[in-house]
């Protein structure tokens, strides 16, 4: 005999809605749940909008949780329901990323040039945080080269609730990006003030629901954008990416010498692309070596990973499956690992106001 219909109801009400990462009994999805006398069971399940991503990911959550046969039907809320659905969630919500009390910590993921991999650094780091438990979500900032959602395998626009923008989840990563509204015929040629507008929405339009992390993938140099984001986050911690040459590194301590203009902190230093290890068991400096140990003593910071080249990191980003997942206990992802730990235990530093002095 399978689960009474109350008993049924309590399981399947802590299902987590996959696109939400809360619970239907929470978000009031659930809205009933009914025993047939011969075949299955039956739940209703309300989304808030039609064409609800990742539906189907709900649904196989909802049937593995019941543990036997169900039918799950789903139904669309009324406009009275939906927005009382997103009030809910805000009721509920602690204060936005870079409001006064929030829990996130905002990690700038800076190189000060393109090329070094900084994307598939964020890419991977963001997937490691979700693989230590916690959540995550990532802000593609790089408005004019955004790469983010095909690393991550996205393949469906955000979900507008109500005024909300509510991000795509894959690999448990929430992510916005300009690659949602701008067609693949079309360029980004924007100024400043429409920059500004951009970044803005991504942080305060979009419901990220206050997650652990938020990293941010930043453009090259010290424009714009950059300014922006000290601006909105202003205790974000900055981590240098660059590879082991000395051009890169040189041009790397340009974005740190911005973060300590902007009052921001610097947690370290990865170095990418360290090395190559061929089928003969050799490791192969195609870049050379010491970059990264050196900008990390120049700044003062620690050299938190080295990040090997490996065939999966180029396909995975080709193909929307981070090397953390495509190669679970390779190098790279490893380093990724360890790298997601040592971003864990590295602390924010506790701010100070240049206007308070002890005399």
């Amino acid at each position: 005999m399978g689960p009474m219909p109350d008993d049924l109801k309590a399981v399947l009400s802590q299902v987590l809605d996959p696109l939400m990462g809360r619970a239907l009994g929470d978000l009031g999805m659930l809205t009933s749940v009914s025993e047939k006398r011969f075949g299955a069971d039956r739940a209703v399940v309300s989304v808030p909008v039609p064409n609800y991503p990742l539906l189907d990911e709900l649904q196989r959550r909802m049937v593995e949780a019941a543990g036997s046969d169900i039918e799950v039907e789903v139904g669309v809320m009324p406009d009275g329901a939906r927005v009382e659905f997103m009030d809910r969630l805000k009721d509920h919500a602690g204060p936005g990323v870079g409001e006064t009390g929030s829990r996130t910590r905002v990690v700038a993921v800076s190189s000060g040039k393109g090329g070094v991999g900084k994307s598939s650094v964020t890419t991977n780091l963001a997937v490691s945080l979700v693989r230590a438990g916690k959540s995550v979500g990532v802000i593609d900032a790089d408005i004019w080269g955004f790469s983010i959602p095909r690393m991550l395998g996205i393949d469906y626009p955000p979900v507008v609730i109500e005024q909300s923008i509510v991000p795509p989840v894959a690999h448990g990563v929430k992510a916005m990006s300009m690659d949602y509204f701008v067609a693949d015929d079309q360029a980004v040629i924007w100024r400043g003030p429409m920059l500004h507008k951009a970044i803005e929405q991504f942080l305060k339009d979009v419901w990220w629901d206050e997650p652990e992390f938020l990293l941010v993938d930043m453009p090259p140099g010290t424009g714009d954008v950059s300014i922006s984001l000290s601006q909105f986050l202003p205790r974000a911690q900055v981590l240098l990416v660059t590879t082991p040459q000395p051009t890169a590194q040189r041009v790397a301590r340009r974005a740190a010498l911005m973060a300590e203009k902007v009052n921001q902190e610097v947690m370290g230093v990865v170095e990418n692309m360290s090395w190559f290890t061929g089928d003969d068991g050799v490791r192969y400096e195609l870049f050379g070596s010491g970059g990264g140990a050196a900008l990390a003593e120049e700044v003062g910071v620690p050299l938190m990973a080295r990040v090997p080249l490996l065939p999966e990191m180029r396909e995975g980003a080709d193909d929307g499956i981070p090397v953390v997942v495509a190669a679970p206990g390779s190098e790279a992802a490893i380093a990724f690992d360890e790298l997601a730990a040592a971003v864990i235990a590295k602390k924010a530093r506790v701010r100070t106001h240049p206007d308070l002095v002890i005399r």
